[in-house]
């Protein structure tokens, strides 16, 4: 069993930051997913994906994962850059 464990990102549509200091630890699809011949839906017999684990630190998931031996591969947070400027650059 794979796995990732990320730090969930700002929503794009809102400017709160709720929830964006857990961890989440998702588990790697096993098999691909194929189309159902009656409705079209992809899926796959795999129920791994369907859950996601929440943790308050990294090394909690982290330890999580060795203790039930999930070989993890840690996803690093992106860096948050500020685009300052001043309203009136809009009109240059």
């Amino acid at each position: 069993m794979t796995a990732r464990i990320y730090q969930r990102p700002k929503s794009a549509m809102s400017s709160g930051r709720a929830l964006t200091d857990r961890w989440i630890l998702e588990y790697d699809p096993a098999e691909a997913k194929r189309p159902d011949p009656l409705t079209g839906w992809a899926g796959s017999g795999d129920t791994k994906q369907q859950l996601t684990l929440r943790f308050p630190s990294c090394e909690a998931a982290k330890a999580y994962a060795e203790k039930n031996g999930i070989e993890a591969h840690i996803v690093p947070t992106p860096t948050k850059t500020l685009k300052i400027q001043a309203y009136a650059d809009n009109f240059r």
